[in-house]
Parts: structure tokens; C-alpha cells; sequence
């Protein structure tokens, strides 16, 4: 058993159990999230019939108890309430954040005894056995070089395993375990790189991959980060789901790269954190209900508020870079200090009109182009039927997604010569931007394989697609069992809009998550019933590459296609490649 596996089992923290009182995992904070910009543990709780004021009171009176009793008077807690339970946090030393988890656990082992009136562990036992762990745990060393670090003002990154100090050209790492002195570190070969985060409900995945797409034409190797891999320069260093902070760390750390573009999804925020506080550029692209109910996230404000956490990874002269379009943006805007450039279709929105008259950059939609106000009283356009991906201004979620890398491109210092160029050159296919809008042309009719998978997306989607003419129109629809009956009929709903002659509700055997084999596509088919569509035009498939071959086999000519595909993508473009 290594270190971190003997850490998380070190100690056996319980508490009494009630109906009305529940609580989530306890997880680490390794970086800025939602609440602030440090480091600690976290717990989401749920109760009924417990005012939350009380909980709070008791929560900060536990917490700094613990706290105080570890030597950590300056440490902060925090309270966080939401529609039936509240976010419990301590901050936490970065070499400290198993011990952190059982602070957390412990203050919370004497919240819950307070609540139901019963008897508690002995708080000097609980503390000395906390203390234990804590001298496992603590890394001397590591403090040394975070304080040597902020001296010479560079960024660190942290993991179990390894340290890093620097970023990608400029950086160096070592294992957690041997690490230098910081007079034996050669101070004056490290710095960091310019780089981008960039979140958003939708189109962030879009707006990254089109970002370091520009970035790349500007001669830089580029880390990028996403939903599906790590990748520098043209190689893939691993495929997955890295829009957290460890897919950060793994493009940072790779000494060829020399710009970032990193995409961040709200779970890697609210699980861990963000990996660094050195952007360059923060994006938020929109803000729509996706994972509600999850984190202690239940209101579009608080999505809101947790994407906003990449405002807090900012350099001094970062830019924040916001979609003026959204209302659910506009308002938390409110709330930040950071320099913003806006984005908008609309050239009159009050924020564009507000920069454009304080001299800030921001860029908009006019007359058929996309705009960008320098901010020095000159201007750049390109018109929209030269960015690809708009389909000339139709794919309005596309349009904004572009104008959102106009303004990340030009805090990132890139010319408008090269973003022009990048933003004519990149086109929606399988390679440059797959399951995103990827358009196909089979047997005469014009089939779309998207991503898509929340009612907002979708609506952007089928918006686009109902501006295209055609025969007839073929829908497929596929949803992850987590999504509740209520969301899948409102994303069957919203799909509907594309008006199809035909629905193949498609299983996702490897998304079932609970439910019965069959359940999705019977409350797809159901509810597609009951927006008044025929039973006999609606059909089942057992994974989405069956259903795309369903389709296929029956399109003509002049016919319109939407795949909207979660999981099953690869094979989807095998299918159509093959038959």
C-alpha cells in the first residue's frame, strides 16, 4: 500500500444515521472551485426539517473547533446553502488535504450528534487521532517550494504523485517524494505559458478546439484539453474525459507546449478544483440546465456561480470572456472584479455598447460579420460566410462560439491576421471537430451527427436544422439513464422541433446507470406519442450505431438527417463510412 492508499484508509470517522439527514463523500479541494480560490475539503449534506440556519450556526461553530484544535486557526470554513441541504467546506494546507477530509468528517460527526441528541466520539481522541494522520501526511518540502514558487511568481501544480513547477517549455517536475531544495531549482528556466480555460453548459468543447486551432496557425505547440483527450501538438497523450484539473496538469506539464487550451467541466470544479490560477483567458460560454441536483448545484444562478470559478484562476492581467447574450451570465457578472470582454449578436447589447464607449475590447455580430473592437478605437471583420462552422450565420450557437474565440484568441496575444485565418480554415468535420455538428453526405442526403444531449443544445441544434430544406427528415435520440423522466421528455420535446418523419430512439447500453434495458427508449417513444407523433413512425435500436444503420437504410435523396449521438460516435462514423 503506497502513501495516499494508506492516507485515505488512515482513520474510521462515522456518525449516527437518520432518515432526514444525509451526506455526500467528502472530497478534496486541490485547487480554486466554486466557494474560493483555496485549497481544503468539502461536503455536500441533505436534510429535512432542519433550518439552515441552525445547521450553519452549527457548522461554523464545529469546523472552527476542529480547526483550532489542529493549529489551523487560519484556516476559513465555509457554509453554502441549497434547496434541501447546504455545501460544508474547510480550508486546508495543499500538504494536508487527506487530513482535511477527516477534519470535515469530524466536524460533521459532531454536527450530527448535536442534531439528534445523542452521544459523540471523545473530541480529544478524534483530535489526536486526526493529529496522527496530519504528521503522515505533512511534506515539508512541498511547503518549501510553493513559498519559493510565489517568489519568483510562477505557477506550481500539485498531485499525489508529482509536482511541477512552470508550464509546459518553462516547466520541470519532480515526484512527490524527492523533491529539490529550492536553491538547486534553476529559477531562471521556468515560467508559464499563456493559456485559456474555457466552460460553459454548451458549445465549450467548440470554442476549445477552434481556439487552439488558431493558436496552432500562430506557430505555437498547443496543449489542449477536452471531453475526449489530451493532446500536444498533433499527438494524442491519452483519449478520455480530461476537462478536469488532472488533464490540465498533463498538457501544462509537457515541456513542448507553449500555449493552453484547456476545457473545464463543471464536475472537475466542483469535485476538485481548478489545476492552476495563472490563465491568461476565462471563458464562460452560456449557462443552461445540464446536472442539476448534482453537488449541491439546483438553480441555473448556481450553475452559473460554479462556472464562474475560472474567473478565480485570472492572472493579474487576465481577461474574463463572457457571452452578453446570456442573462444568467450577465447577472453573476456582477459579482467579479476581473477585466471582461463581452460577446455578443446582438451589435447594440448593453454591454457591447458600454465597452465600445469606455474604449474596452468585445466583439459582435453586424451586418452579416463577425466584429472585434480592439479596444483603441479600431475595429477587424470577417464575414460570417467565410467562418465555416456559422453555415453563414444560420448556426447561431456557432456563430457566438466563434466570436468567443475572437476574444480568448486576442487576450492570448494572437494577431487578427492568424485568428481571421484560423476562424476560415476551421471547419465542423470528424477530425478537426468531432460529434459536433459533423456533416456527411450519403446517398444523396445531408446527415448530421451531433453531440447534443441537453435541451439547450438540442434547441441550437434543431434551430439550425430547420432552416435546411428537405424531403424528409430522420431523427435519432439517445439519453444516459442518470437523466431523470422529467429532462428526458423535455430533451425528446425539444428534439421534436426538428419536426422529423421518422424517430429512432436508440439504447446506450454503456449509459444505462441504473435503469432497465429498454426504459430510455420507451419514455422516448412515449413521449414523442404524447407531442402527437405516431406510434408507427417511432422505432426502437439497440445502440446508437443500429439505429444510424436504420436510418441509413432507408434515406433518399434530398432527405435530412440528425444522429444525435452521446457515446456510440466512432461507430456511428463507422457505419456510415461503411455502408
Amino acid at each position: 500500500m503506497n502513501l495516499t492508499e494508506d492516507l485515505e484508509s488512515a482513520l474510521d470517522i462515522r456518525w449516527a444515521q437518520a432518515d432526514h439527514i444525509r451526506s455526500d463523500p467528502v472530497r478534496r479541494l486541490t485547487g480554486p472551485g466554486m466557494l474560493w480560490d483555496l485549497t481544503g475539503a468539502v461536503v455536500d449534506v441533505h436534510f429535512e426539517n432542519i433550518e439552515s440556519e441552525r445547521l450553519s450556526t452549527l457548522w461554523q461553530s464545529q469546523a472552527r473547533r476542529v480547526l483550532d484544535a489542529l493549529d489551523w486557526q487560519d484556516e476559513k470554513v465555509a457554509f453554502r446553502p441549497f434547496q434541501g441541504g447546504a455545501t460544508l467546506a474547510i480550508s486546508a494546507p495543499q500538504d494536508q488535504l487527506y487530513s482535511a477530509v477527516f477534519a470535515v468528517q469530524t466536524a460533521w460527526h459532531f454536527c450530527v450528534a448535536d442534531l439528534l441528541s445523542m452521544e459523540s466520539q471523545p473530541f480529544d481522541r478524534m483530535i489526536s487521532d486526526l493529529k496522527g494522520v496530519m504528521a503522515r501526511e505533512v511534506n515539508p518540502a512541498l511547503r518549501g517550494l510553493m513559498a519559493a514558487a510565489a517568489l519568483h511568481d510562477l505557477d506550481i501544480l500539485v498531485d499525489d504523485d508529482e509536482i511541477s513547477i512552470g508550464h509546459g517549455t518553462g516547466s520541470r517536475s519532480w515526484s512527490i517524494d524527492s523533491l529539490p531544495a529550492p536553491n538547486e531549482i534553476a529559477w531562471s528556466e521556468l515560467h508559464d505559458v499563456p493559456l485559456a480555460f474555457i466552460t460553459g453548459t454548451n458549445g465549450k468543447t467548440t470554442t476549445t478546439r477552434l481556439c487552439a486551432a488558431i493558436a496552432r496557425l500562430a506557430g505555437n505547440v498547443v496543449g489542449q484539453t477536452s471531453t475526449d483527450v489530451v493532446q500536444v501538438g498533433d499527438d494524442i497523450l491519452d483519449r478520455g474525459d480530461y476537462s478536469g484539473p488532472a488533464g490540465a496538469r498533463l498538457a501544462l506539464r509537457d515541456r513542448r507546449v507553449e500555449m493552453a487550451c484547456l476545457e473545464v467541466a463543471r464536475g472537475g470544479i466542483l469535485r476538485r478544483g481548478l489545476a492552476t490560477r495563472r490563465a491568461r483567458v476565462a471563458v464562460v460560454t452560456n449557462i443552461a440546465k445540464d446536472h442539476l441536483g448534482e453537488y449541491g448545484i439546483t438553480t441555473l444562478a448556481e450553475l452559473a456561480q460554479a462556472k464562474f470559478a475560472v474567473a478565480r484562476t485570472l492572472s493579474a492581467d487576465g481577461v474574463l470572456v463572457l457571452n452578453a447574450d446570456d442573462l444568467n451570465i450577465v447577472d453573476a457578472s456582477k459579482n467579479v472584479t476581473a477585466t471582461i470582454c463581452w460577446f455578443s449578436l446582438d451589435a447594440t447589447a448593453p454591454q457591447i455598447a458600454q465597452s465600445r464607449a469606455l474604449g474596452q475590447p468585445c466583439a459582435y455580430l453586424q451586418d452579416d460579420a463577425l466584429v472585434f473592437s480592439t479596444g483603441t478605437g479600431e475595429t477587424w471583420t470577417i464575414a460570417l460566410k467565410d467562418v465555416p462552422i456559422t453555415l453563414s450565420g444560420v448556426a447561431k450557437h456557432n456563430t457566438r462560439n466563434a466570436l468567443a474565440a475572437i476574444c480568448a484568441c486576442a487576450a492570448l496575444g494572437i494577431s487578427a491576421e492568424v485568428i481571421q485565418t484560423g476562424l476560415s480554415t476551421f471547419v465542423s468535420d470528424p477530425k478537426n471537430n468531432p460529434g459536433r455538428f459533423n456533416e456527411f453526405l450519403f446517398n444523396g442526403a445531408r446527415v448530421i451527427v451531433d453531440f447534443a444531449h441537453n435541451a439547450h443544445s438540442i434547441a441550437a441544434v434543431c434551430d439550425t436544422m430547420a432552416l435546411m430544406p428537405a424531403k424528409r427528415r430522420f431523427l435519432m435520440l439517445s439519453q444516459p439513464g442518470d437523466h431523470s423522466d422529467q429532462v428526458i421528455n423535455e430533451v425528446t420535446t425539444t428534439a421534436l422541433k426538428f419536426r422529423p418523419d421518422l424517430i429512432v430512439a436508440a439504447e446506450i447500453a454503456d449509459h444505462l446507470r441504473g435503469r432497465m434495458p429498454g426504459e430510455i427508449p420507451e419514455i422516448i417513444r412515449s413521449s414523442a406519442i404524447f407531442a402527437g407523433f405516431s406510434a408507427r413512425d417511432i422505432l426502437t435500436a439497440g445502440s446508437p450505431s443500429l439505429g444510424a444503420k436504420l436510418i441509413l437504410e432507408q434515406i433518399q435523396p434530398d432527405d435530412l438527417v440528425l444522429l444525435l449521438v452521446l457515446s456510440d460516435r466512432d461507430a456511428v462514423f463507422q457505419t456510415l463510412e461503411e455502408i
